[in-house]
């Protein structure tokens, strides 16, 4: 129990930490804060009517003499010289967005999850392997939660919105990802190694002795079913949700390249963050990463370069290094959005006609009022696959390579259930059966399987929709 109270000790000095300093050093503040935000300059009345070619207006007696109410709002041409002001998005200016609150707390919720998972990690290597409870596992869990909370709220605006199409967007996405959800479920293991099927056969294992005490044999293949039906639901609504995400993604992007044409460093790290869901899928897919590993196509003697515990470690390290590297092109994306209050106005003065002034301030201080839900699309998908990273890391019984891997249980029902003594009373055995249940059930391979799904999964609805948006913004936007 050592490590458990050391772990409630951090936990507590963790939150503690969090209540005091979060509103004075946020890293989610440094993140959003500190770009260059383009605000409306709006010129006098004098310089107005000037654009707008309209003489001074009369005085109050005069237009009621006439029989004249208020003037109509005031227009001007669309090809009139607007001009922006440049100025640092400050703390003070993001106070008042929509949605600030619930991203700063989101954010800096996740860095204190880290910061606990680190010094858990540091702790168990130190004193060597223990059977103690990580509570670091509930610090992810409750950031993968937050996640999806995140998600939500973020899709509702889409929902919410009676015109636009964006409802019919999420929709039809989510069904094309219902589809591709369950075609990837028939692909085999040899393929794509994504342990489903060893993770159901060891949970089919070690359920199988319990229903059978009740005759309920029939549960195993409808249970089975009913995870593959359920992963596939889970699968088409994370599509959905990264929908519009990969979109931004797409259209920051291609900004953000154009903004940094002189700093062709930047521009490497901008293309291999954009990439990055790419090389998550290349990590499960056998043929190109464990069996090259194993059999290299070069040289007259077979031989391995890494083992399979090696590359499972390098894995995990690979996929942790694409977060902090997308985590690190964070504030390019950003401020690339922040330059289309310039690039609205610009393509404003190509259109012809008039407008009216009020329109042309509404169109660039939305943008400014957007950057949260920007924000939250950005780093919310990097949130989700580090933290399901860190669980496939510890639920998964893997190894960072730093030590040796912990030993897998083959059979955790039988294990608990041999544990229980006969002096103990009716509760705790009680108690001892329904964890050898859920051990039964909550496998360390069944839990490779699902975790590498979602990780696997989450990186392919980026990979596509972010393509699809390249595309829309290249050929459709514009047309």
């Amino acid at each position: 129990m050592a490590v458990l109270g050391v772990q409630l000790v951090v936990t507590l000095l963790t939150a503690t930490l969090m209540h005091r300093l979060a509103p004075h050093c946020s890293f989610a503040r440094w993140l959003l804060c500190n770009g260059s935000l383009f605000r409306y300059k709006h010129p006098s009345e004098e310089e107005l009517r000037a654009l707008a070619g309209k003489p001074r207006p009369r005085g109050r007696k005069e237009r009621w003499a006439n029989g004249l109410s208020e003037e109509k709002p005031l227009s001007v041409p669309r090809d009139a010289p607007f001009q922006l002001e440049t100025c640092p998005l400050t703390t003070v200016d993001a106070l008042v967005l929509h949605f600030f609150l619930e991203y700063q707390w989101f954010v800096d919720f996740a860095v204190y999850s880290g910061g606990v998972y680190l010094f858990t990690e540091a702790y168990y290597y130190v004193l060597g392997p223990a059977k103690e409870t990580n509570i670091a596992v509930f610090w992810c869990l409750l950031t993968v939660a937050f996640s999806i909370k995140m998600f939500l709220t973020v899709t509702r605006l889409y929902f919410s919105a009676e015109e636009g199409g964006e409802r019919s967007v999420c929709l039809t996405f989510a069904f094309l990802f219902l589809l591709l959800a369950m075609l990837v479920q028939v692909v085999r293991e040899d393929t794509l190694e994504l342990g489903l099927e060893p993770g159901l056969a060891s949970m089919t294992q070690n359920l199988e002795p319990l229903l059978k005490k009740q005759d309920w044999d029939w549960v195993l293949p409808v249970a089975k079913l009913a995870i593959r039906v359920g992963l596939a639901v889970v699968g088409s609504v994370l599509g959905a949700f990264l929908t519009f995400p990969g979109l931004r993604l797409a259209q920051t992007h291609r900004d953000a390249l154009t903004m940094s044409e002189d700093r062709p460093m930047l521009q490497f790290l901008l293309h291999t963050s954009f990439l990055s869901p790419l090389f998550i899928l290349w990590l499960w897919t056998k043929p190109i990463a464990r069996d090259f590993l194993h059999q290299p196509p070069f040289g007259e003697r077979p031989f391995s370069l890494l083992s399979d515990s090696a590359f499972d470690s390098g894995r995990l390290w690979l996929l942790v290094v694409l977060c902090l590297l997308r985590l690190a092109v964070t504030r390019p994306h950003l401020q690339a959005y922040l330059c289309l209050a310039k690039a609205r106005v610009e393509q404003l003065r190509r259109e012809a006609g008039r407008i009216e002034a009020r329109e042309i301030q509404r169109r660039v201080v939305r943008v400014y009022c957007y950057v949260t839900v920007v924000s939250l699309q950005y780093l919310t998908p990097l949130i989700l696959t580090l933290n399901c990273t860190l669980l496939l890391k510890t639920l998964g019984g893997y190894s960072w390579g730093l030590g040796p891997a912990p030993l897998l249980s083959p059979n955790p029902s039988s294990a608990s259930a041999a544990s229980i003594g006969f002096g103990e009373d009716e509760v705790q055995q009680t108690a001892a059966r329904i964890a050898g249940s859920l051990g039964g059930l909550l496998t360390p391979l069944f839990l490779r399987g699902i975790l590498a799904y979602l990780i696997w999964w989450t990186a392919a609805c980026q990979l596509l929709c972010s393509l699809f948006g390249l595309y829309f913004h290249q050929h459709l936007a514009g047309s």
